[in-house]
């Protein structure tokens, strides 16, 4: 699945504006009735396996409800089909590689038992260097084994306008094959297959998904997923 530059970012310098410019107790329980069910449920919710999203703006659902995001379209394609487990977003906007390394930690004290990877969108329009995001994502691939070996990891691709130079942007693009395939780890190729660049699938940035964009990035994601469920 290759995406057109072209056709995809028609107009690149304004897209590439936009993106900068977003990127920039409870109560206590009355009876021990009540917090025996509470300490139930919460055992019942740490018993569920989990998928973890952990991304930027895409994965946070920037600009709309997070239910209507992809994260939250894969939570209700899980429960619809009945199965026990809970999507975590971890999506941070204006999220970078090196910043998403440094956050790692926090989000994982519980185990995800799939782990999908979306950064590096933020790196590219920056015009950070390429060594350094990739370094990043494999550490941060790394550090997920180290500490769950059997965690299974899904590494979104992205790609990016030219604004840096088509030979940035190519060096971009096929840096997540490399990281997949250095790691042996699954791929998408293009998360924002038949959504990035079309106006209508888009904000007014130009850049972050509709309700309607999000359900097409969903159905691009989800046989990945599905597969590894």
């Amino acid at each position: 699945m290759r995406f057109n530059i072209h056709r995809s970012f028609f107009l690149p310098a304004i897209l590439f504006v936009g993106l900068v410019l977003v990127s920039c107790s409870e109560k206590k329980a009355e009876t021990t009735q009540s917090e025996t069910t509470a300490e139930i449920t919460a055992e019942a919710k740490s018993d569920q396996k989990i998928i973890l999203f952990f991304g930027n703006s895409l994965t946070a659902a920037y600009g709309i409800d997070p239910e209507d995001g992809f994260a939250g379209l894969t939570q209700q394609r899980i429960d619809s089909l009945g199965m026990d487990y809970r999507v975590i977003n971890g999506g941070l906007s204006g999220e970078t590689t090196a910043g998403g390394l440094s956050r790692l930690d926090w989000f994982l004290e519980d185990k995800p038992d799939i782990f999908v990877l979306e950064l590096g969108g933020n790196d590219g329009l920056r015009g950070i260097n390429l060594t350094e995001t990739k370094s990043n994502l494999l550490k941060i691939i790394d550090k997920v084994r180290s500490k769950f070996p059997d965690t299974k990891i899904i590494l979104a691709g992205m790609q990016i306008p030219p604004n840096m130079g088509q030979e940035y942007a190519a060096e971009f693009t096929a840096m997540y094959p490399a990281v997949a395939e250095e790691k042996n780890v699954t791929l998408i190729p293009f998360l924002l297959e038949n959504v990035g660049g079309i106006p209508e699938l888009n904000l007014p940035d130009g850049i972050h998904p509709t309700e309607e964009g999000h359900k097409i990035v969903f159905e691009t994601i989800w046989p990945y997923i599905h597969s590894e469920l």
